[in-house]
């Protein structure tokens, strides 16, 4: 098993797309706070600064390094049916099932890289403002560092979560779409309609577990949406994650995973 995760994890080091997806949400996050921390201050579309709400708010962009460790998840698995190495794999390690979980080993650690990443940039950003407005930090240091663990565990379950989708799904194109769909307009649908279900819905979920306020982190109805809803605590939400990972790999396996290469 320890050899199967050190060749996945040879895979993403070696692959361009994961240093790709990772400059990708490096730069949505760096572009997004930015914004966020430029529109800032009293009557304006973000709070001051100076506040625990204007601050979360630039800290938010650390999202984006969540829905790229998701992406690359999904591509792990996918990746190898698209590009037809899926045959050399399963002949090396015939256990499908030993494969699958090596896969979600090491996207989970890459995960966590991403979500990581993310964070100390919007970190970065957000102090950066508050520094030169001469504003006193508005959130303790244990807050800031339960969001960074937040960020850190949020992407690397994402990562897993991608990896079992990608697995039962196997078209490349189709599953990181989805993704993107289901995180940027699904869940903002039902989460602006439905606000009972809204802390269960996965991307938010793992939002949420970053800091991000319900809805904080969504394009479209559910963004700045009055919640009668509370976010889940955190053990909660990463059990939430955890356990949809592994149900879906569960499923894959029992699948998509066992069906014969073509």
């Amino acid at each position: 098993m320890i050899r199967l995760i050190r060749v996945e994890l040879l895979k993403l080091r070696t692959t361009r797309l994961s240093y790709g997806l990772l400059a990708t949400g490096a730069g949505l996050t760096a572009l997004f706070c930015l914004l966020e921390a430029s529109r800032s201050g009293p009557g304006k579309a973000v709070g001051p600064l100076d506040t625990a709400a204007g601050l979360s708010s630039v800290l938010a962009g650390g999202t984006w390094a969540l829905l790229m460790a998701a992406v690359l998840g999904a591509t792990v698995s996918s990746g190898e049916f698209r590009h037809s190495t899926a045959t050399l794999t399963y002949l090396a390690a015939p256990h499908r099932g030993r494969v699958l979980a090596a896969k979600m080993a090491a996207a989970t650690g890459a995960g966590a890289v991403f979500g990581l990443i993310g964070y100390v940039i919007a970190l970065g950003v957000g102090l950066g403002f508050v520094a030169a407005r001469g504003y006193q930090v508005p959130v303790g240091d244990a807050t800031l560092a339960r969001f960074g663990v937040g960020h850190v565990v949020a992407a690397a379950l994402l990562a897993a979560i991608g990896v079992a989708v990608g697995s039962l799904i196997r078209s490349q194109l189709a599953v990181v779409i989805g993704v993107l769909v289901w995180a940027i307009v699904i869940e903002s649908l039902v989460g602006g309609l439905f606000n009972a279900v809204q802390p269960y819905l996965p991307y938010t979920a793992a939002t949420t577990l970053a800091g991000t306020e319900l809805g904080g982190a969504a394009f479209g109805p559910a963004h700045g949406a009055a919640s009668t809803a509370t976010p889940l605590p955190f053990a909660a939400a990463a059990a939430l994650l955890a356990a949809l990972a592994l149900a879906v790999s569960a499923l894959a396996t029992r699948t998509t995973v066992s069906r014969d290469i073509t």
